[in-house]
C-alpha cells in the first residue's frame, strides 16, 4: 500500500471517522444519496464520482471521465471537474474541501502510459461513507469488494467466502459505516459472549491513531470490528455461534489472524486485572 504521503490525504481511525469524517462529509458532499433525496448539484456530482471509483476501482480522472463519456472534448471538460472536486478549489479567496482534503478518496499510484497521471481510488474512510450514504445495490457492493479485496483483504478479500456462511450478514459492514461502533455497555446485557470487552479492546488498541493511522492498520481495526460484531446473532438462532466458528475454522489464516487479536486483548484485560488487585494488597 502506498505510504500516507504519497496517498495524498490524511486519515484516522474509526473514531475519527465517527467524529470528524463522517459528519464532515455529509455537511459537504451531502448525508442522502442524490439517488434517493434531490439535493444541491454538488452533491450529486460528488457522489458519481465516488460511485464510479467504488465499482471501477483505480482511475486517472481521464478513466473517470471515460466510464460514461466517449467524447474527447466532454472527457476534457468532466477530467478538470474531476479534479476540482478531488482536490477543491478557490472562491473568493476560500478553499473549498475536496475529496482529498477529507480523507474519502486517495492517490494509488501513476498511469504512465502517456504523461504520468496519478491514480485515485476510495480510502478506507470513503469505502464507508459510500455504504453509509449512496444507494449501492448489491452488485455494486460485489463489485467494490472485488475492486478493493487488496485493501480490505480479511474482508473484501474473503467475501464470497463469508457471504457463502453467514450469508447477507455481510451488511453490517454498514452498520459500522453509518456510525454504529456497538461498544456501548448495553451490549453485555444483550449476550453472555465478551463482545462489549472486544469491542473496547479494538478501541483501546488504536486510540492513538485519531489523528492518522495507516491503511494497513485501519483496514485491521475495521476487520476485527466486523468479526467480533457477527458474533451477535442477528436471528434467533442457537447454531449461530457455530456458524462464527465455523468461519474461522474452514479459514486457517483468518483464524490465526484474529486469534492474535483475541490474545492481545486477554492480555491486556489480565495486566489490568492485576491493576485492579493491587488497590487491595
Amino acid at each position: 500500500m502506498p505510504s500516507i504521503k504519497e496517498q495524498g490525504a490524511v486519515y484516522g481511525n474509526l473514531s475519527a471517522y465517527k467524529q470528524y469524517t463522517r459528519p464532515t462529509a455529509h455537511r459537504i458532499f451531502g448525508q442522502y444519496s442524490y439517488q434517493n433525496r434531490k439535493g444541491p448539484k454538488h452533491h450529486e456530482n460528488v457522489q458519481r464520482l465516488l460511485e464510479i471509483l467504488a465499482v471501477n476501482g483505480r482511475l486517472t480522472t481521464w478513466g473517470m471521465a471515460k466510464t460514461h463519456l466517449s467524447d474527447s472534448s466532454n472527457i476534457r471538460t468532466q477530467e478538470k471537474d474531476y479534479r476540482r472536486l478531488l482536490v477543491g478549489r478557490m472562491a473568493r479567496g476560500k478553499h473549498t474541501m475536496g475529496l482529498l482534503d477529507v480523507g474519502l478518496v486517495v492517490k494509488d499510484g501513476k498511469n504512465i502510459q502517456k504523461a504520468p497521471s496519478d491514480l485515485y481510488r476510495l480510502s478506507l474512510h470513503g469505502i464507508l461513507y459510500c455504504l453509509d450514504v449512496m444507494n449501492l445495490s448489491e452488485k455494486d457492493i460485489e463489485k467494490m469488494a472485488e475492486k478493493y479485496s487488496d485493501v480490505l483483504p480479511q474482508i473484501f478479500g474473503k467475501w464470497n467466502y463469508v457471504k457463502s456462511i453467514i450469508g447477507n450478514d455481510t451488511d453490517r459492514l454498514k452498520t459500522l459505516a453509518s456510525g454504529m461502533f456497538m461498544d456501548n455497555i448495553q451490549i453485555s446485557n444483550i449476550t453472555a459472549l465478551p463482545i462489549y470487552e472486544l469491542m473496547t479492546y479494538i478501541n483501546v488498541k488504536y486510540q492513538n491513531n485519531f489523528e492518522q493511522i495507516n491503511e494497513e492498520d485501519l483496514a485491521n481495526q475495521i476487520s476485527y470490528w466486523f468479526y467480533t460484531n457477527l458474533l451477535i446473532s442477528s436471528k434467533k438462532s442457537n447454531n449461530y455461534t457455530k456458524q462464527w466458528k465455523k468461519l474461522l475454522d474452514n479459514d486457517p489464516e483468518l483464524k490465526k489472524w484474529y486469534y492474535k487479536f483475541v490474545d492481545e486483548a486477554i492480555s491486556f484485560y489480565t495486566n489490568r486485572f492485576k491493576q485492579i488487585k493491587k488497590l487491595k494488597s
